[in-house]
């Protein structure tokens, strides 16, 4: 029975032609990575400042699992809880300019955990968000139980109007991406977070994509755009500009106490590996004295972006790294998804439902590790 119901379930999504297999990568993720024993130049990594494999961050891993082992154990409130995550936690919130900050296994989690803890039907809460927000965001809001309020992407007025709506509720969480992730684009932070002052909103950044691009010394986009000191939690990754892995929030002191109470998602799981927080404390002293990297990463993406829109190509409202080839057809994508890879470039299509229905895409990531002689030899790649 349940054969039968998997082969029918796939058949469908084959039809469809979203159905998705994986691609086996040899190697770190770096600029360039071996393909079924073929060198490519790879568009589809997260590893913004091109971190991934990095010595001196290897080298603190290698002398973290000489001093702690690689397991967390347990769970951080049984007996997980290392001084190496304490010292991790200590320097993020004063990163990210905030009291405090907690360490989870990953960014999905992160976003699903904390959210949840925050917001329930229970205490009349509701929860306001970006239509485009990343899924788990999506994720952590139905999960929570609470009413949900959807805006326009991007739109501050649309933002206005459903906060106009929120008055009954006892707490309103509004939350938005900084850089959204599929379109590279960027939420408007300061109007955003003025907005949530003026209704009593609780302001919630994902800083996922930004920090460790944006922002002096990489704080992120808040931080660049003078919006920092108003948004109230900020939710970010060591799973991309970090080359690491996990998910952190920071915020007042009596969220961070309050969510290790609370969050399920902290609660239930075991502790990140000490040999993660040892690598991604490396990655953070990297990344503050990484200006001269993201100033470069920066200017070269502003390039493709304009030599793609001059050749014709729909880059949407990116202003990131991250730079949309948007087809709109899932047939059409695949197609120029194909061709890249015959040129031995790396850039997965991407279709619904990761993004919207008639939106698909060729979702190109910059990173650091790009010059632009790669730049060049994609944009060969798509006019053939």
């Amino acid at each position: 029975m349940l054969n039968n119901f998997l082969d029918d379930k796939l058949s469908q999504i084959k039809n469809l032609g979203l159905l998705r297999k994986l691609r086996l990568i040899s190697g770190a993720p770096g600029a360039r990575v071996i393909v079924d024993g073929k060198e490519f130049i790879n568009f589809s990594s997260n590893n913004y400042l091109d971190l991934a494999g990095n010595a001196e961050i290897n080298a603190a891993a290698k002398l973290a699992i000489d001093e702690y082992g690689v397991a967390g154990a347990s769970s951080r409130l049984v007996g997980g809880n290392l001084s190496v995550h304490k010292l991790l936690e200590e320097k993020l919130a004063a990163f990210k300019n905030k009291e405090g900050a907690l360490l989870l296994p990953s960014g999905y989690q992160t976003n699903v955990g904390v959210i949840s803890a925050l917001a329930s039907k229970t205490d009349n809460a509701c929860i306001v968000m970006d239509k485009l927000n990343h899924a788990s965001l999506w994720d952590g809001a139905k999960l929570s139980g609470a009413r949900i309020f959807v805006y326009e992407h991007c739109d501050m007025d649309s933002f206005e109007t459903v906060l106009k709506r929120t008055k009954n509720y006892n707490l309103k969480l509004a939350i938005t991406e900084s850089v959204f992730s599929m379109d590279g684009d960027l939420a408007s932070l300061a109007e955003f977070s003025e907005l949530c002052v003026k209704y009593g909103a609780v302001s919630i950044v994902d800083e996922a994509h930004s920090t460790g691009v944006f922002g002096k010394n990489g704080r992120g986009l808040a931080d660049e755009l003078g919006a920092e000191d108003k948004i109230d939690i900020t939710i970010g990754t060591l799973s991309k500009t970090f080359a690491a892995q996990g998910g952190f929030i920071c915020g007042r002191q009596n969220l961070i106490d309050y969510l290790i109470n609370k969050c399920r998602a902290f609660i239930y799981t075991t502790a990140i590996s000490p040999v993660i927080c040892a690598a991604a404390l490396k990655s953070l002293e990297i990344i503050k004295k990484s200006d001269a990297q993201r100033a470069s990463l920066l200017d070269n993406a502003k390039y493709l972006r304009e030599k793609l829109s001059s050749l014709g190509f729909n880059t949407g409202n990116s202003q990131s790294q991250i730079i949309p080839i948007i087809t709109g057809d899932i047939k059409t994508t695949e197609r120029l998804s194909k061709t890249l890879y015959e040129s031995f470039a790396l850039a997965p299509a991407i279709k619904p439902p990761t993004v919207p229905e008639g939106q698909a895409r060729i979702r190109i990531s910059l990173t650091a590790g790009h010059t632009i002689k790669n730049i060049e030899q994609l944009l060969k790649a798509v006019v053939q």
